[in-house]
């Protein structure tokens, strides 16, 4: 294919960018020949000339379709260049945000810089015993791919993971050992890995630290491998270090810090403990604080050092050791802070002896100030004749002490290494391993020393070793194809390591320069610019003489030779260090004696080194360094490491750093291609595009390009042959393709090139198909316009047509119109015109007659004014004149008056007057003079009583004065009262005035206001009925409503019933599956013996095997009725399992005791209750009364209770004999003194009774509070048990000089243990039974005040009622006692009497028992043969029928056993009755409990068990057996219910099975024995069932193509290619996997298994089919397409009706599969607009939000007419679905197990009817 056919228009090329590195471009005019440039156009429409170099001819990368773009592996691409492997990692980590790809055989992982939940333990499970190109690229693919050849090859493995700091290195490296510790153990992360990940705290802290591009970059590499065992088990660890950077102890560079340890102690140093090391802040430290800046963003070294030291703590780092570790890291900071003062212009030195700093070196290491303070600045010189010392200039002694700091830290670092490789070390047997290396990547930084000299040098070994094994895979992939193949020119860095390694290069110049005396970083330099000027790959810098230039395989890199000598060197004094090795310190003394054993020169094969000690000092080299050259160690320790990983096959991770800023999903190109350069991938993509990197299958390329076939090559048979003529057709150059024997290998292109007329093809048919399309469409258009048109003007004109006679109709009526309104306005006018003039009328008479009105009520007004005003004037007239006239009448008679006076004045005066008065004057003289003399005496005692009443007189007159004054003064009070008073009264007369106006008015307005009210209510009652109605109707809505609502509410309560009855039953099963776990985990350490001795093979992880054994097959021994189930267990241990019979007795025993603590706990929790409300209301009442002493025994208390008892029962006689007396009284009819007499008598017996009852209330309650402070002493004395008991083993006797062993320790403890419970189960029996008896008292108490109170309220009544009323009150309360108690003795007579029917019963059993003893005491049996005979004719001359028993001897059960369980065989009871065991084992049952022998039922029982059991172990992976054991298991727990006796389990029974019913022993514990063991087979059944059908889901649901031709294959990797050849072709089919399920079906229903458990058992099948599925398809990029979709909904639907035709559509099986097929739809529907999204989101309901974007990102398209699902796009999926509350994890758990439930179905067979076959060898059982 030539260059013009590939530079045409429309073709896209890369174009070098100084900022995108490359840019994509696509060509807008076709290339020709000789043009000296290309016209392109870039991506933002903008036009570029691209030219190019005629000489070279150097055309453009051609960018590969994209279809291609987002390949799983870079090897699959059809170009292979730079820009296309760097376009490829950007689009899947930005767009599809997948951080793995493969290119080859090397997993590229880009860090995300942000968590993935892409590491679950579910993924785990996914990628486990996957191929590794099946599954998108991941770490732990590698890693299992890894396992799995070392399993399989059963050679050791490497993973070698490279990258730049701040890569992510460590964190693959952590993922890769979890993958290990799941698959190689268990579940769980192991011990061993749980210490290597304790280790990480560790080596961060002691080996990373913040550099320029990283906070936490490892300055050291490490190579961990992980043993395995022969069963590919964990076993152990070991780590090893590689060129740790000590240099960084002493420097750091600007913006970077030393080790996280010394700003973690510095950070830690106001702790207590630490406060002798004499530590600040870390800014005060000069080894500290050279790089500025002492602290990290978002780091807390405080808490980072307190997980230091817990992980210390974790590896078994004692305290002691932790504080040497600390006080050494302590030193090193004060050594760096000495104050060193020059002398003799710095040809010597000195260090103050009060340095403050090197008193705390001295101290922290134990070792003596003055040497150290010498030494320090001295050096000692050793000749042949004498020894001298000589001071060190400055800068010798500034090396000497920064010398000293590294060479203590590396040793502790040495020492740290070695202890945590302790921790992780085992005594077991390592068969392989698997060796993880974490080492750095290549490093170029603005200065390069030595350090990195050391870390290039070691990335061009690797890379070495890399291009060899990627050479190495080339050629025997070229080789097992059988095609020819040429030698592959790839670049070999061998000359580059020679120039480092070889014979006088670069580490052997800088080793000969170390030993020469006054050697320079110059002069060492001088000789490289000498001996390798020549050298390709060194170079001499222009500007410098102290740098030199080395080409490595990825960057050129300059070093600046300052400093490479005495970092080589890393000189340190042998005096400095002998002070170190007498450290008082035995841990600092010992980092420095490993010192004496190694060799510091090399010594001939067999030359033995003696040490000889004279008796003057040796010879030592005191200024040589104290071991080899650094580089030299390095250059021995890669060597080693090379080797190593040259006996291992290993497997490579390159870590990416996409940005400098550690964003997430942030990609920089120049960083990802500076990286990819460096870490050989472009390397590896040079390799394979050097030879044949595109590699198709036949059968692929043929399903792919059949489109470029023709006809007649379609008819042949052969494959192959069709391939190759159309390969030969379509390119002409043989070179560019050759034929292997399964695969055809393309050069780099070619695939492109096969893509491009794939797709000329289909946009060639694509353009037939619109082109006739588009004619149907037109033609099809113009005849339905031209129907239209027909229609249109039809239509037209009877439009108009109709528009001509409405518009005379319209003309018509307007005529009308016209005249009717003219007529109406002129009307309208005249009306209103007519009413405007009444309406004046109206008015103007209205205010004439108004006028008129008021000027009539004006004039009565006036009237009614005038004749109040005359009669007032009339009145005052008249009273004028009466006054007048009674003044002249006064006058009047007075004179007359005055007149008469003198008239009688004259008369007086004559003598005929006094005549007749003094008539009868003498007489009365007389009389008078008498009256006088008594009046004399009178007077003179009047007189007396006058003085006596004139001086009391006065008295009182004195008195009234004072009163009257008092009077006048209150007198005169009043009249101002008064006047005020008459003041407001005439005001409250003005008010009251106005109140009557008011009054008045609003009577008017109040008038007004009622009628308006009472029209307002006529209106509200019409309004109030029309609402009536609208309630009765919203109520009649209302109630229909919640019949709706209360049927949906009453339905969700059910559902969310079952769902808990769900969880309970799955918690519940979960534990029966944990306890058989541990079951099989016992047996499998008892047989690892065994195991061990058996060949290697490869093996996984026996999870899913599960033991039936349980832990009740061990005999016990039970000392009480507790079950100490320690001793149980030491037992089983001591026994063994030949002797260990399963004992069923201490299994129930143990139930019954659970249960009987749980109803004593419920008691006790009712008594605490009670004791609590009762020290209430205690409380009370000991405020008031003394408390009594503590000490008083409960004898007092006993007394007391006696006493009230018989008190009430004195009271209860008296009231009886006062009901007497009323009713004799009564019936004598006595007088009413009597019956006085009687009340009286009667209201004294209750008084004294109510007093007498107040005082046992008070006695009653001082007996409570005594019995609370009783039950609080006992509960002191159980708390002093209870703190006696918690005395852990481990604590020691002080009394006890002697020393214990430990063995007898434990035993005395234990004995101790065992007397502890006893005693307190005595103690809690005695506190039962003691605080029973106190709750019966308390509650006979209750009842006698209770009846007290009653008998009060009758007396009360009864006094008030009539005498007769009263007798007959009384024959009814005395009535109603005796029924009472009649009823009460009938209960008991009842109970009795069923009694002694049971005894009856017994007593007839143990009699006929005892006959049949003496009747076997009389035979003598000679054989046994004769006495089966005998047994057999007794039996039959008492039974004629067959009564569904069988008999057997005790000695035969293991017989029965091994050929009804043991040694029986599925096929063997096949042609009978479905689950015969299961009824010959009910039958032998049922004669066990009709002879009562209780012990026969027990151990038939358990060895049924147990025999079950053991033949399910070993049948563990045989479903038919398993599901035969299943039924029969089922069947005889069925027996055990409908044969129980109990009648819910016998509604369903014949009156002849009610004959076979057990009489004599309940079994209900045994049947929950045999639940257990029915969920234990049924999940055995499931993982046997699981383990088969595993294989076959994803090839039959994901990748079968039932539609054929529908999918179509995409271009692989290398990893689709070596995966696919490694396994072969084991692809299952649909069909073969509906046989299996066919087959399980089968199976289950031959052998009588309940329907109930059929449909469990698929509804947890499909589950498992809908999780794998379904996890795969998440985990693959090749599948999630729309061809795959229709394939895997067609595949669905295929297992759907599988569901119907088997009637197991009611399983809910069909339900399991709906993820997956929202899955399909997703896949299907269309994923453009926002509708599509609200779609899709409406739909996916059964998908978590994480899988529906994964399936998206995923999502690609197999044909270019496909489109990619857009960013945008699952952004507005994310949006929509942000509410959901979905759960974190990606993938489902295809382990999950739904709850089994065993429903109760019971058989319609009778025992009777059961026939036994002879092929079961049981003739010795006896029917009965």
């Amino acid at each position: 294919m030539s260059t013009t056919q590939l530079y045409t228009k429309y073709t896209r090329v890369w174009i070098p960018d100084p900022d995108d590195v490359w840019r994509s471009a696509e060509i807008i005019k076709d290339y020709k020949e000789g043009d000296k440039s290309l016209q392109l156009k870039l991506e933002d429409e903008t036009l570029y000339e691209y030219p190019i170099d005629l000489q070279g001819n150097e055309l453009p990368f051609l960018r590969n379709p994209d279809i291609l773009v987002g390949q799983n592996d870079l090897t699959a691409l059809s170009y292979l260049h730079e820009p296309a492997v760097l376009h490829n990692l950007k689009v899947r980590f930005l767009e599809s945000n997948h951080i793995y790809t493969y290119c080859g055989i090397v997993l590229v992982a880009i860090n995300p810089y942000e968590q993935l939940p892409i590491y679950e333990q579910d993924v785990i499970y996914a990628y486990s015993g996957q191929n590794m190109g099946d599954m998108d690229p991941h770490i732990f693919a590698v890693a299992e791919e890894a396992y799995k050849q070392m399993a399989r090859e059963e050679k050791n493995q490497s993973i070698i993971v490279s990258g730049e700091s701040g890569a992510g290195k460590t964190v693959s490296a952590k993922y890769a050992m979890r993958f290990f510790a799941t698959v190689g153990g268990s579940a769980s992360e192991t011990n061993i890995e749980a210490k290597v990940l304790a280790s990480s705290p560790i080596m961060e802290a002691i080996g990373n630290a913040k550099t320029t591009r990283n906070d936490n970059s490892s300055r050291f590499g490490k190579y961990i491998q992980i043993g395995f065992d022969k069963r590919f088990h964990i076993i152990g660890a070991n780590m090893r270090t590689y060129l740790l950077e000590k240099s960084r102890v002493v420097f750091q560079a600007e913006d970077e810090r030393n080790y996280h340890i010394f700003y973690q102690l510095c950070a830690s140093a106001s702790l207590p403990e630490f406060k002798d090391l004499g530590l600040t802040c870390a800014e005060d430290f000069f080894y500290a604080s050279q790089g500025g800046d002492t602290s990290i963003d978002g780091v807390d070294d405080a808490d980072d050092f307190e997980k230091t030291r817990h992980a210390f703590t974790l590896l078994g780092v004692k305290e002691s050791h932790q504080m040497i570790i600390f006080r050494i890291i302590a030193a090193i900071l004060h050594l760096g802070n000495l104050e060193i003062q020059g002398e003799r212009d710095g040809e010597a030195c000195s260090v103050s002896s009060e340095d403050e700093h090197l008193s705390n070196f001295c101290s922290l290491l134990g070792v003596e100030h003055s040497q150290m303070q010498h030494w320090l600045c001295h050096r000692k010189l050793v000749t042949t004749a004498e020894t001298y010392v000589k001071s060190m200039s400055l800068h010798q002694v500034v090396n000497a002490r920064n010398a000293l700091a590294k060479h203590i830290y590396a040793q502790l670092f040495n020492w740290i290494v070695q202890h945590i490789n302790k921790a992780l070390h085992t005594t077991v047997k390592q068969h392989s391993f698997i060796g993880v290396l974490d080492i750095y990547g290549f490093e170029t930084f603005e200065v390069n020393s030595f350090e990195q000299f050391c870390i290039n040098y070691a990335n061009e070994k690797l890379q070495q070793q890399f291009n060899s094994h990627v050479f190495k895979l080339e050629q025997e992939e070229y080789m097992k194809e059988e095609i020819p193949w040429t030698l592959i020119d790839f670049y070999d860095n061998q000359p580059c390591i020679d120039l480092i390694e070889a014979k006088l290069g670069i580490l052997d110049l800088l080793d000969e320069e170390c030993k020469v005396p006054k050697g320079t970083d110059q002069n060492w330099a001088q000789k490289l610019y000498d001996r390798h000027a020549a050298s390709q790959h060194f170079q001499k810098p222009r500007m410098s003489n102290t740098s030199f230039i080395v080409l490595h395989f990825a960057d050129k890199v300059e070093y600046q030779s300052e400093g490479f000598l005495e970092k080589n060197r890393d000189t340190v004094y042998e005096e400095q260090i002998n002070i170190l090795k007498a450290s008082k310190y035995q841990m600092v003394a010992d980092l420095f004696q490993e010192e004496d054993t190694v060799p510091t020169t090399a010594v001939g094969k067999g030359t033995p080194r003696i040490s000889v000690r004279s008796a003057r000092p040796a010879f030592k080299a005191a200024n040589k360094e104290h071991r080899k050259t650094v580089g030299h160690q390095f250059r021995n320790s890669l060597h080693l490491l090379m080797e190593t990983l040259n006996a291992t096959t290993p497997h490579y991770v390159r870590c990416i750093k996409p940005n400098d800023e550690k964003l997430p999903f942030k990609f920089d190109p120049k960083r990802a291609v500076q990286q990819l350069r460096a870490c050989g991938v472009l390397e590896t993509i040079r390799i394979s595009a050097a030879g044949f990197p595109s590699r198709w299958s036949y059968p692929d390329f043929f399903n792919r390009y059949r489109v470029l076939m023709n006809k007649r090559d379609l008819s042949k048979n052969d494959k192959r042959q069709i391939c190759q003529t159309l390969l030969e057709d379509l390119i002409k150059d043989p070179d560019k393709f050759q034929f292997g024997r399964t695969k055809i290998f393309f050069r780099a292109g070619q695939v492109a090139y096969l893509e491009k007329l794939r797709a000329d093809k289909f946009r060639a048919a694509t353009i037939m198909i619109q082109k006739t399309v588009r004619g149907w469409l037109q033609r099809t258009k113009y005849q339905r316009l031209r129907r239209a048109t027909l229609v249109l003007q039809r239509y037209a004109r009877g439009c108009l047509a109709r528009r001509l006679a409405e518009h005379l109709r319209r003309t018509r009526a307007a005529i009308i119109l016209q005249k009717q309104y003219r007529m109406l306005r002129i009307r309208r006018a005249f009306q209103r015109i007519r009413n405007a003039t009444l309406t004046i009328q109206a008015f103007a008479r209205g205010m004439f007659v108004k006028r008129i009105y008021h000027q009539m009520l004006i004039e009565h007004k006036a009237i009614i004014l005038q004749k109040y005003v005359r009669g007032w004037l009339a009145r005052v007239r008249f009273r004028r004149i009466r006054a007048a006239a009674v003044v002249l009448q006064c006058h009047l008679r007075r004179l007359r008056a005055q007149r008469q006076l003198r008239a009688l004045r004259i008369e007086a005066r004559s003598a005929q007057h006094l005549k007749k008065l003094n008539i009868g004057m003498e007489n009365k003289v007389v009389q008078l003079q008498r009256k006088v003399d008594e009046q004399n005496k009178e007077y003179k005692l009047l007189n007396e009583q006058l003085s006596m009443l004139t001086s009391a007189h006065s008295s009182e007159v004195e008195k009234l004065k004072k009163e009257l004054q008092q009077y006048q003064q209150s007198q005169r009070g009043d009249d101002n009262q008064l006047l005020s008073l008459q003041g407001k009264m005439e005001q409250l007369r003005m008010e009251l005035e106005k109140a009557h106006g008011e009054r008045e008015v609003i009577e008017d307005s109040h008038g007004k206001e009622k009628d308006l009210l009472r029209k307002r209510i006529s209106d509200l009652e019409e309004e109030n009925a029309l609402l009536k109605q609208e309630k009765e109707e919203l109520n009649r809505r209302i109630l229909c409503q919640s019949e709706d609502e209360f049927a949906r509410n009453t339905v969700e309560e059910n559902i969310q019933m079952k769902k808990e009855l769900e969880e309970e039953r799955s918690r519940y099963q979960n534990l029966v599956k944990e306890y058989s776990s541990l079951e099989q985990r016992y047996d499998n350490l008892r047989d690892e013996m065994t195991i061990i001795k058996q060949a290697p093979g490869h093996r996984r992880n026996p999870s899913n095997q599960s033991s039936l054994e349980s832990d009740s097959n061990n005999p016990s021994i039970c000392t009480s009725e507790i079950g100490d189930t320690e001793d149980v267990i030491q037992q089983v241990e001591e026994a063994g399992m030949e002797k260990a019979a399963m004992d069923m007795t201490l299994f129930l025993k143990l139930q019954k005791r659970v249960r009987e603590l749980e109803l004593e706990r419920k008691k006790l929790q009712t008594q605490l209750e009670k004791k609590e409300q009762e020290r209430q209301k205690s409380q009370v009442i000991e405020t008031k009364t003394q408390v009594t002493p503590e000490h008083e025994d409960f004898a007092y208390n006993s007394l007391k209770r006696q006493e009230l008892e018989s008190e009430n029962k004195k009271l209860k006689n008296e009231l009886n004999e006062l009901r007497k007396a009323i009713a004799d009284h009564a019936t004598q009819n006595n007088s009413s003194n009597d019956m006085r007499d009687s009340y009286n008598l009667l209201l004294n017996q209750l008084k004294s009774a109510n007093e007498e009852l107040e005082v046992r209330k008070e006695e009653v309650l001082i007996l409570r509070s005594q019995i609370m402070k009783a039950a609080q002493q006992k509960d002191m004395g159980k708390n002093m048990v209870k703190e006696r008991e918690s005395i852990s083993p481990n604590a020691s006797w002080p009394n006890s000089d002697r020393h214990v062993d430990q063995e007898d320790a434990i035993e005395a403890y234990q004995g101790m243990c065992e007397t502890n419970r006893l005693l307190e189960a005595q103690l809690q029996d005695q506190r039962r039974e003691h605080e029973e008896e106190m709750e019966a008292l308390r509650n006979q108490v209750d009842l006698m005040q209770e009846e007290l109170e009653k008998q009060q309220q009758v007396f009360l009544q009864t006094l008030q009622l009539s005498p007769e009323v009263q007798v007959e009150f009384g024959l009814q309360q005395e009535i109603t006692r005796l029924t009472n108690e009649n009823l009460d003795l009938k209960e008991l007579l009842e109970k009795l009497e069923k009694n002694e029917k049971k005894l009856k019963k017994q007593l007839k059993i143990y009699m006929k028992k005892i006959q049949d003893f003496e009747a076997s005491q009389t035979m003598v049996p000679v054989e046994r043969r004769s006495h089966e005979r005998n047994m057999q004719v007794a039996v039959q001359r008492k039974e004629k029928d067959f009564q569904g028993m069988l008999e057997y001897y005790k000695e035969d059960e293991p017989l029965l056993i091994r050929n009804l369980i043991t040694d029986l065989k599925p096929q063997a009871v096949s042609a009978t009755v479905p689950c015969l065991p299961a009824y010959i084992l009910y039958m032998c049952i049922r004669h066990a409990d009709y002879i009562n022998d209780d012990q026969k039922v027990h151990s038939l029982l358990t060895s049924t068990i147990n025999g079950v059991k053991k033949v399910l172990k070993k049948h563990h992976d045989d479903f038919e057996m398993t599901s035969f054991w299943l039924a029969n298991t089922c069947r005889l727990l069925h027996c055990l219910k409908q044969y129980s006796g109990e009648e819910g389990f016998m509604t369903q029974n014949t009156a002849k099975q009610n004959e076979h019913c057990l009489k004599n022993f309940d079994l209900t514990e045994y049947r929950q024995v045999l639940g257990h063991l029915s969920i234990q087979i049924y999940q055995q059944l499931i993982n046997i069932a699981g383990g088969i059908l595993q294989p076959m889901i994803v090839p039959a649901v994901l990748e079968n193509e039932s539609i054929q031709g529908l999918s179509s294959v995409k271009p692989m990797g290398y990893r689709k290619y070596s995966s696919a050849v490694a396994e072969g072709d084991s692809s299952y089919s649909l069909d073969e996997m509906i046989r299996q399920l066919n087959t399980f079906h089968s199976i289950m229903c031959d052998q009588g298994l309940d329907p109930e458990i059929i449909q469990q058992v698929f509804k947890q099948l499909f589950y498992m089919i809908n999780a794998v599925a379904l996890n795969n398809l998440l985990l693959r990029k090749d599948v999630c397409s729309w061809s795959t979709g229709m394939q895997l909904r067609f595949n669905i639907s295929q297992l759907e009706e599988w569901l119907r035709g088997k009637n197991l559509q009611q399983s809910g099986a069909a339900q399991t599969l709906e993820p997956l097929i929202q899955a399909a739809q997703l896949l299907q529907l269309k994923k453009k607009t926002s509708e599509d999204a609200e779609a899709i989101c409406s739909l996916c309901t059964s998908l978590t939000t994480q899988q529906i974007v994964k399936i998206l990102n995923l999502y690609t398209p197999v044909n270019e007419f496909e489109e990619r699902v857009t960013v945008a796009f699952i952004r507005n999926i994310q949006k929509h679905l942000q509410e959901r509350n979905d759960p974190p994890q990606l993938l489902l758990d295809f382990k999950h197990m739904f709850p089994v439930l065993f429903p109760f179905n019971p058989s319609a067979i009778t025992m009777d009817s059961i026939h036994l076959p002879a092929s079961l060898n049981l003739d010795f059982l006896n029917k009965v």
